[in-house]
This record gives structure tokens, C-alpha cells and sequence, in this order.
């Protein structure tokens, strides 16, 4: 079991109960010590005086803060001991924020609370039920490893959660540090704005985290590896994307809407549903989605939007060209038996597709992840059979 992090009581009201705190999320980014080439030797970063080129003991490092051009207001360690917040004993809830009303872009960094005892069980789940039923969070002043916080205590699934948060003033506003941001409406007919909504609603996708990789990560690690074994190391890249051209911007949205239609298509009918989506179907299922949107939601059944890998550069056009396929394996008596790729998740096709090699997979959806896969399998049983 982790160690908590810190421990204390969290409040609300008169209502106390003993929490711990825990780290909720970790970085799986690959280390790297630093050598000098042609050698295994290490390479350390000293502190060293800038003038003297002399290395300087930590004990005689003091903090500078920059008033003018060499001119600093220098201050010792033990003064800014004197003034950082001392360890909070407690997470005072002082008030609670609608969800609704809190701006992803404030929340930071998470972590888990967890009831210090199992004496603690019932009102830790009583607050947990609350919060829940109210799609509330708890904000409260914390401090932790000599900084202050501004956090937010919300519930998840029978879980309570703190996210740390930015103050307002460390909100960088947009309109300042973008210098093309669209400023008025823009002049769209009513057609290419409801062809936009029904291509947005054929490629909605339900939330699942486990269909996200860090490809890049992977891609290290495998670098790492080729490298070790002396394999010859190629490096694949996608072609680069276009931007669309305003003038025929009604074309590509009817031709994406099309290409969605039969992507959709081809996995109903791999999955023996042969019903096609219409505009009209679409537009209902819009209606429906909105009308559930309006009512207030649980948090536990709120979840924050995927993010696209930003390497993608796949489009829903060549997404409509990919059909279902089948895999197929090579049985003992020599025979090729069929899998339904069209029952795995994006992915159980993302690791099949590791597996076989394949490239520009981190750039495929869904279909084209089951169409390469069936490919490649499909030539690996030939080269199997001629051997």
C-alpha cells in the first residue's frame, strides 16, 4: 500500500473526520542520465560562481530576486522559512462551488483522501454521498511542502478527491496571448453549422481511458530496445496534414459526414447491425443527447473530454475508406479460421497492432486499427505457409 503524503482532518461546518492523503496520478516518462559522447562517463551539474567559475557550496547559496540590471534584494533561507506557510493540520472547508461553475483550466494536480480508520467509514461516506448527490466540491485554503493552495474537495464513484488549483491571477487570458483568435461571429449558413453538429454527433465516442497511450513513450522505449538488440532503427512518420480550404469548407463537411455514415456502417454490419444513421436519426439523437444535458448529473457520471494524440493526422475522410475486416490464424490442420476483429476495443486492436509491428499506429482510428491488423496478419499467415 502508498504511504499518504500528508495526514490531518478535514472539517466542514462543526462535521470533522481524520483524512490522509495520497498521490493520486504518476509520470511514466523515461529517465535519461547524461554522458559525455564516446565514453560511459557521467556528466553532473555543479553550482558554479559565474564569474570565478568556482564551485560554490550549497550552504553559501542565498536566493536573489532581479531589481535592475546586477542589482538584486538578497534574501536568506531562514527568512523565507519565517514567512512560508507552516504544514496545514487541517483542510478547512469554507465554502462549496457548484462543479458546474469551476473552470477546467484552474484544476491542477490530484490526489486521493482517503479516511485515516475504519471508525471514520460512516461520515467519510456520508460527506462522499453528499457531494455526489450535489455535484458540489468543497474549497478550502491548504498548505503542503511549504506552499499554499487553493484546492477543491469534490466526490468520484465513493471517493473523495483534492485538486490543487490555480488562483486567478496565474490564469493566462487567452485574448492577450493569442494574436489570431476570431473576434465576432463568424459568417457560416445555417447548413454548414448543422453539418458540423451531425458530423460532431455520428464521431461522438464514449470516454475510456485504457483506448489512450502515451506513444511516444513507447516509441523511446522501443528505440531503447532496437538499439540494444543492434536492430537497424527506422523511424515512420505520417503525412503531414492539410488545412482546409474555407471556399469549399459545405464540401469536406458533407464529404466527413459521408465517410463517418459508412465507417459506422461497416462496423454495424461486422457486429450484424445493418442500420444506417440518417441526418434525421442524427438529429434526434442530438435532441435526446441535449436533453440529458440538461439535467443536472452525479459528478460520479461526469468525466473530462479525451484528448486527441496531437501526432494524429488521420481525418474522417480516410476514415469512412477503411471496412471491417476479419483476422485470420492458421489452425493445425492447416486451415484459416477467421477472428471478428469487430468485437475488440480500440485498445485490445492498439496492442494487437504493437505486437505486429505496424507503422503509424498511434495516427489510426479505430477502424483503420482493425483493417491494418487484419492486413498484417494476413501476411504473416502467408510467409508462415510458404515457410
Amino acid at each position: 500500500m502508498a504511504r499518504p503524503v500528508w495526514t490531518g482532518v478535514l472539517t466542514f461546518g462543526l462535521v470533522t473526520v481524520p483524512v490522509a492523503l495520497y498521490t493520486a496520478t504518476e509520470s511514466h516518462t523515461v529517465r535519461f542520465h547524461q554522458l559525455e559522447r564516446g565514453t560511459s562517463d557521467r556528466v553532473r551539474n555543479r553550482r558554479v560562481n559565474e564569474r570565478t567559475g568556482e564551485e560554490v557550496a550549497f550552504g553559501d547559496i542565498v536566493k536573489g530576486y532581479e531589481v535592475g540590471d546586477g542589482e538584486y534584494v538578497v534574501v536568506e533561507p531562514q527568512e523565507l522559512e519565517q514567512i512560508s506557510p507552516g504544514r496545514s493540520r487541517t483542510i478547512d472547508v469554507s465554502g462549496f462551488v457548484d462543479l458546474g461553475e469551476v473552470d477546467p483550466i484552474f484544476f491542477d494536480k490530484t490526489y486521493y483522501l482517503g479516511p485515516k480508520g475504519k471508525e471514520y467509514a460512516k461520515i467519510y461516506q456520508l460527506l462522499t454521498k453528499a457531494l455526489e448527490r450535489s455535484n458540489r466540491a468543497g474549497l478550502a485554503m491548504f498548505s503542503m511542502r511549504g506552499k499554499e493552495y487553493l484546492t477543491a474537495v469534490r466526490a468520484e464513484d465513493g471517493l473523495l478527491e483534492l485538486h490543487t488549483m490555480h488562483f486567478a491571477d496565474e490564469v493566462r487570458d487567452p485574448r492577450r496571448e493569442i494574436d489570431d483568435l476570431p473576434t465576432g461571429d463568424a459568417k457560416f449558413s445555417p447548413q454548414e453549422l448543422q453539418t458540423a453538429e451531425q458530423l460532431v454527433e455520428m464521431l461522438a465516442v464514449d470516454w475510456d481511458p485504457d483506448e489512450y497511450h502515451d506513444t511516444f513513450e513507447e516509441q523511446v522505449r522501443k528505440l531503447i530496445e532496437d538499439k540494444q538488440a543492434g536492430r537497424e532503427i527506422t523511424v515512420s512518420a505520417g503525412p503531414a496534414p492539410e488545412s482546409t480550404n474555407v471556399i469549399d469548407l459545405m464540401d469536406v463537411l458533407r464529404r466527413s459526414v459521408d465517410a463517418a455514415r459508412s465507417g459506422k456502417s461497416a462496423s454495424a454490419d461486422a457486429g450484424g447491425q445493418a442500420e444506417e444513421p440518417t441526418a434525421k436519426d442524427s438529429a434526434k439523437v442530438a435532441g435526446g443527447r441535449r436533453g440529458r444535458a440538461s439535467a443536472p448529473a452525479p459528478a460520479s457520471h461526469r468525466a473530462p473530454k479525451a484528448k486527441a494524440g496531437t501526432k494524429s493526422t488521420s481525418t474522417a475522410a480516410k476514415a469512412g475508406k477503411q471496412t471491417a475486416a476479419s483476422k485470420k490464424r492458421v489452425t493445425a490442420g492447416g486451415k484459416v479460421a477467421a477472428e471478428d476483429l469487430s468485437k475488440l476495443t480500440k485498445g485490445e486492436l492498439y496492442k494487437r497492432a504493437t505486437d505486429l509491428d505496424i507503422p503509424h499506429r498511434s495516427t489510426m482510428t479505430r477502424d483503420q486499427l482493425q483493417d491494418a491488423v487484419a492486413k498484417a496478419t494476413r501476411s504473416s499467415g502467408r510467409l508462415r505457409r510458404a515457410s
